[in-house]
């Protein structure tokens, strides 16, 4: 900050875990606009298949009157999400160090 303004708690933070990622030689690659563009699309893709999922469990849930079947949905739902949630991550993580995102 050149203007001498006092610097706000998340710029202390981001100052602070920045010299920590130098100091365990981690090196810092700028996102191109192709890079952000990508992670974009993979993160609207990814809402609409967790959306997607999403209401079919709630249809099935509501047509579930047995407790037990309703568990195994509400797992089986926890499941799919959860491994939607880390694909999604994995290829934002991919797109962040250079490599393709599919």
């Amino acid at each position: 900050m050149s203007d001498g303004a006092p610097k706000t708690a998340y710029e202390l933070a981001m100052e602070r875990l920045r010299k920590k990622d130098d100091e365990a030689g981690i090196a810092r690659r700028e996102l191109t606009d192709a890079d952000k563009a990508a992670i974009a699309e993979i993160r609207s893709f990814y809402q609409a298949k967790i959306a997607e999922i999403e209401l079919r469990h709630q249809a099935a849930a509501a047509a579930a009157f047995d407790p037990s079947v309703r568990e195994a949905l509400d797992a089986e739902y926890r499941q799919d999400r959860e491994r939607l949630t880390s694909e999604r991550d994995r290829k934002i993580e991919r797109v962040r160090e250079g490599q393709t995102a599919r």
